[in-house]
């Protein structure tokens, strides 16, 4: 049987692609929900969890580790958005948005650490953001976060490193998904102008680089950030 995988928010979007990458190649893999679902594909195994509490958080893991065995590879990819201007933005928006995207990956990297230590072996990758490393007007909440995540990555993987655990971040820019697909056709158009291959990544091109990261040929890389951004966000 291939690897324990778990995928945070992998119920749909990048997520959903990133987990049916790792099954393709033979992966067990499990995918985290908020929300009740019924049209996954078959290969993977639901499991129910608010990544913002932690005692769901456990359980959701030891559902993986009786299911396929201690997780061998974790995606934190769970994240929403709650956007504003700073000055009408809710402390509670800025909040729930921290806790959801950055505070939920540090208990889901606490949680994995621990099967991952004894087995001297792990692989860790973080879903950041362009946004996290360029800035966004009227998302301060959701740039910090995305921000975060890369000194989270580059916490473990210089705390974990000795252990044959890797910790890096897969930054995708703009992605051809069913929320993009609702922005106006003005609006897509203004952010292709910045894009210097001028398209949408697919979900497909991100779950290549997080496969990828999680491959024997990238054992050799940990604490890296991967921008998949069509060159949006280079300098950065």
């Amino acid at each position: 049987m291939g690897r324990s995988v778990l995928v945070t928010g992998g119920n749909r979007g990048i997520g959903l692609a990133i987990a049916t990458a790792f099954a393709a190649q033979g992966d067990q893999v499990a995918v985290t929900h908020r929300s009740p679902v019924d049209d996954l594909p078959g290969e993977l195994l639901p499991v129910q969890c608010d990544v913002t509490d932690s005692a769901a958080v456990d359980a959701a893991f030891s559902t993986v580790e009786d299911k396929h065995g201690p997780v061998q590879v974790l995606v934190s990819n769970a994240g929403i958005t709650d956007d504003g201007l700073l000055m009408r933005m809710s402390e509670e928006s800025f909040t729930s948005v921290v806790d959801t995207n950055l505070t939920a990956a540090y208990r889901v990297a606490k949680r994995a650490s621990r099967g991952m230590l004894k087995a001297k072996a792990g692989r860790m990758v973080f879903v950041s953001s362009v946004v996290g490393l360029l800035g966004s007007a009227g998302q301060v909440n959701y740039a910090s976060a995305k921000a975060g995540l890369v000194g989270l990555a580059r916490s473990v993987a210089r705390e974990l490193g000795s252990r044959g655990i890797t910790a890096n971040v897969v930054a995708p820019g703009f992605v051809d998904t069913d929320m993009t697909r609702k922005l106006s056709e003005a609006r897509r158009k203004e952010i292709l102008g910045q894009v210097p291959l001028g398209r949408y990544a697919s979900t497909e091109e991100i779950a290549a680089a997080v496969t990828w990261l999680a491959s024997d040929g990238a054992g050799y890389i940990t604490g890296a950030v991967i921008p998949v951004d069509g060159g949006l966000g280079m300098g950065h």
